[in-house]
């Protein structure tokens, strides 16, 4: 009962009239529209920010284990066979693999050093191409997310200037909630294109060293097919222990 009276008594805390929520409400459907648009960039630049790092992971690993375990095969099948079945090094050895079994069958006769070269090109250019996918939403995400929010602080000044005229003075509390949401609107595009703008970056370097990594297996691939395996980069393999030099005996005095 004591409690009851005393909450009662306590006044209420004052609500703060110019939070996002109360923003949204008063700009209307419009607000609520580049609200959700904003939002949903967001959630797609991060959903491809992690899924593509985690992709390109994997195919990073996979060159790992290309440089010291497929080199050591006898042979391009068996090599292959140890890769993993959807590694895209897998795939370059695969799609070499069956462009020199076609060379064969061709009846215009066709450098095989260009047959090969070619095939492996496309293969390359395929992966490459996988692995970029997603970057164009990052890019669009990061040029166009500024100009969203500015169509909704475009509109939150508008609805300022209606107020002022209808109201016929410029008073605080009449234009402070629509200019409040045109600002909100301003800091939403920023808060959004600048991660994927980061993002876009990051990926795209990671993307241009992975390939450099399938351009360097692609050419030793290619020189080893030409000569018959004869050619094929040498295996790192862990450096021996040094030996310890013999110490020189020192001369006893008589």
């Amino acid at each position: 009962m004591l409690m009851s009276i005393a909450a009662a008594a306590a006044p209420k805390a004052a609500a703060n009239p110019y939070g996002l929520m109360e923003a949204l409400e008063q700009g209307g459907v419009i607000a609520w529209t580049v609200f959700i648009i904003l939002v949903g960039m967001s959630v797609g630049t991060f959903f491809i920010l992690f899924t593509k790092l985690i992709e390109q992971q994997k195919v990073i690993n996979q060159y790992k284990k290309v440089r010291t375990t497929f080199w050591r095969s006898n042979s391009l099948k068996e090599g292959s066979a140890k890769l993993e079945k959807n590694s895209a090094y897998k795939q370059l050895v695969d799609d070499g693999i069956a462009a020199q079994e076609q060379h064969g069958k061709l009846t215009d006769p066709v450098e095989a050093h260009d047959w090969l070269h070619g095939s492996l090109a496309r293969s390359e250019n395929a992966i490459n191409w996988k692995l970029g996918g997603g970057l164009a939403f990052l890019a669009t995400v990061g040029s166009t997310s500024p100009f969203v929010g500015l169509f909704g602080t475009v509109i939150g000044i508008y609805r300022a200037l209606i107020k002022i005229g209808a109201s016929g003075q410029a008073s605080i509390d009449a234009v402070a909630g629509p200019v409040g949401e045109a600002l909100i609107m301003t800091a939403l595009g920023l808060v959004v294109a600048v991660p994927a703008v980061l993002a876009y970056n990051f990926l795209q370097r990671r993307n241009k060293a992975i390939a450099e990594d399938l351009s360097s297996f692609s050419t030793d691939l290619l020189g080893y097919m030409v000569s018959n395996g004869a050619v094929k980069p040498t295996v790192s393999s862990a450096p021996a222990a040094p030996v310890a030099k013999p110490v020189a005996a020192t001369p006893t005095k008589a």
